[in-house]
């Protein structure tokens, strides 16, 4: 008797196309990543309001140009001085290991305002190579090879 094996990425098989597609799209709808948020705040006239939900030792340290500083706590106290509820909202906070941009999106989804998360955070912002403000005003590291496009503008997906 032949014993068949089973990848490992497929123990839990796919879901149905339909299935997929609904997940997918949500995610698209409320996620962003690094290259499109810069590429849109580069157009002059994004759409949105970026903020980022860290602490104020975090801002000072870095933190995208242009953003709104509002951390995750304030946000029921400050966010109806500060946003326009007819503007969409994209927030970051760390990075992939760090669930405080979620927090904030969901804290501005409560109060009604359509909003997006930035996956991959600062740390993401960084790694490709995107200009950060801080105290020394704002500086750009090189791209991380590994995590970024190297010499060219996008990854092209």
């Amino acid at each position: 008797m032949s014993k068949t094996l089973i990848s490992a990425a497929l123990r839990v098989p796919p879901t149905a196309p339909a299935e997929a597609a609904a997940f997918f799209a949500a995610r698209l709808a409320l996620q962003a990543d690094v290259s499109d948020v810069r590429a849109s705040l580069e157009s002059g006239d994004p759409g949105f309001v970026l903020i980022d939900s860290r602490g104020g030792e975090a801002w000072g340290q870095g933190h995208v140009p242009g953003a709104v500083h509002l951390p995750t706590d304030e946000i029921p106290a400050r966010a109806a001085n500060l946003l326009n509820p007819a503007v969409p909202v994209i927030t970051y906070c760390w990075g992939p290991g760090c669930d405080g941009a979620t927090r904030a999106a969901l804290a501005l989804a409560r109060l009604g305002y359509q909003v997006k998360e930035m996956i991959g955070g600062i740390e993401y912002w960084i790694r490709e190579g995107f200009p950060v403000e801080g105290p020394n005003g704002v500086v750009r590291r090189a791209a991380d090879p590994l995590t970024a496009p190297v010499g060219f503008a996008h990854c092209a997906c």
